[in-house]
């Protein structure tokens, strides 16, 4: 009995954990969403508009008038609300990293220097925490990123719900990764926590190391049924197709330029740079060799002394104005990635006069550097339905109230340890004791 007794209470103090929401059912009924305003992620807006989506695949996006069957569809009134596509984060270790103090949580950086073989796509941990505070401001795409040696690994592209990656995977092995070798290199002082910049003694030879990896590559890709199939170098065979992007982190403008000729002389069709922060050094190489950037955080501080204090938040528009297609991320502080709409509505304020073009900088660019625009990224009859409904202005911290969210079509659900923390505290603070209980 004594047995019995204890099993209960283990099991009623185990449920008393909360956990995590179950992913999000497939789409069995049509939906249409009415009365909104439509942001449709390409620069235009339907006010009091309508989309409807059914097995998850958008099938109509117009105004008022665009016909519903309204015996068989679920239709939401979501007037005076805002409609948008799912927002997607590129170059981020969402899934890949939980308790940065906890090393058995830590799954974005492999031993070695040359990882090309190396999969993030297999380490995609679909269970958490972070993912479904994400989800709650409308990131409902992230770029799982390799990091770490010099060349890092393939990335892939996930949605921010599924049982297990398997389910989450939008687009496996989009992009090899590579951290160029740059002139200086920096150092962290763990005795007073300082950082330095020094020559990078090892750059060149790193480099030669590179050339010589690349041209073993390029070679083994000209094999049409190579034997011993060599797996390292089999993951940079679509380097050369153009149908994997070379991502190069690189952040200062001569890097830039030496890390875009490398790829170049090199024959990988579709370079792209990732962090970029003196991009705008170097705009007009960019634009002759339309090499899109990926910029890192934009709220921080100048990286010289000498640059405009607020030229990090300038920076997307500096990018934008040129013609070079920009997108924004979180690379390292993934906790913080549930913040990306609001890097755009930085942009907005410092450069981009046209909201619905900032919006581009985490929607339809994203998607199209990436190459998933045909399927996300914009509202767009044909596409998936991964979308979210805001009860107001998704690129102001103020106003962006997330009120439903589907992927594919599946009505996510919007629980997230923030909010239970939220209940739990108001429930705690939120009401006076009387007196006489005090006492």
């Amino acid at each position: 009995m004594k047995k019995i007794v204890a099993s209960i209470l283990v099991l009623t103090t185990l449920q008393s954990f909360a956990q995590n929401p179950a992913p999000a059912r497939p789409q069995i009924r049509p939906v249409a969403l009415t009365g909104g305003t439509i942001h449709i992620g390409n620069g235009q807006v339907i006010n009091n508009g309508t989309v409807v989506f059914d097995k998850g695949v958008i099938t109509a996006v117009g105004d008022a008038s665009t016909p519903i069957d309204r015996n068989n569809t679920d239709v939401y009134n979501i007037a005076g609300k805002h409609l948008y596509p799912g927002l997607i984060s590129p170059a981020s270790t969402v899934g890949l990293q939980e308790v940065a103090s906890v090393k058995a949580t830590l799954d974005y950086n492999e031993i070695g220097v040359l990882n090309s073989n190396v999969r993030a796509l297999i380490a995609y941990n679909t269970d958490s925490e972070v993912i479904p505070t994400i989800r709650n401001n409308g990131v409902l795409l992230t770029q799982a990123m390799p990091s770490g040696g010099t060349i890092s690994g393939s990335s892939s592209i996930m949605h921010t719900d599924g049982w297990n990656w398997e389910d989450a995977v939008l687009k496996a092995d989009d992009g090899l990764w590579l951290n160029w070798p740059g002139y200086l290199s920096r150092e962290f002082n763990m005795e007073d926590f300082s950082a330095s910049l020094k020559k990078n003694d090892k750059r060149n030879e790193a480099i030669a190391v590179l050339k010589a990896t690349f041209a073993d590559a390029k070679a083994y890709a000209e094999l049409t049924n190579a034997d011993p199939v060599n797996l390292k170098l089999e993951a940079m065979r679509g380097l050369f197709t153009g149908s994997r992007n070379l991502y190069i982190r690189a952040g200062y403008g001569k890097d830039i330029i030496e890390a875009i000729k490398f790829a170049k002389e090199m024959g990988v069709k579709k370079p792209v740079i990732v962090g970029g922060e003196e991009s705008y050094r170097v705009v007009d190489f960019l634009k002759e060799n339309n090499v899109p950037v990926i910029l890192s955080e934009v709220h921080r501080l100048p990286g010289r002394q000498d640059e405009d204090v607020d030229m990090p938040y300038k920076l997307p528009g500096v990018l934008q104005k040129a013609g070079i297609l920009v997108s924004l991320s979180y690379p390292d502080e993934w906790w913080r990635t549930r913040n990306l709409p609001f890097l755009a509505g930085t942009a907005a304020g410092f450069g981009i006069p046209d909201r619905e073009d900032a919006l581009k900088l985490i929607t339809s660019n994203s998607a199209q550097i990436m190459g998933v625009d045909h399927l996300v990224g914009t509202l767009e009859k044909g596409k998936q339905a991964t979308l979210f409904v805001s009860k107001g202005d998704a690129l102001d911290m103020r106003t962006n109230v997330v009120e439903m969210a589907f992927i594919q079509g599946r009505n996510v659900n919007l629980d997230d340890k923030h909010k239970r923390l939220y209940e739990k505290y108001q429930e705690k603070y939120g009401h006076k004791r009387p007196l006489a209980e005090k006492r």
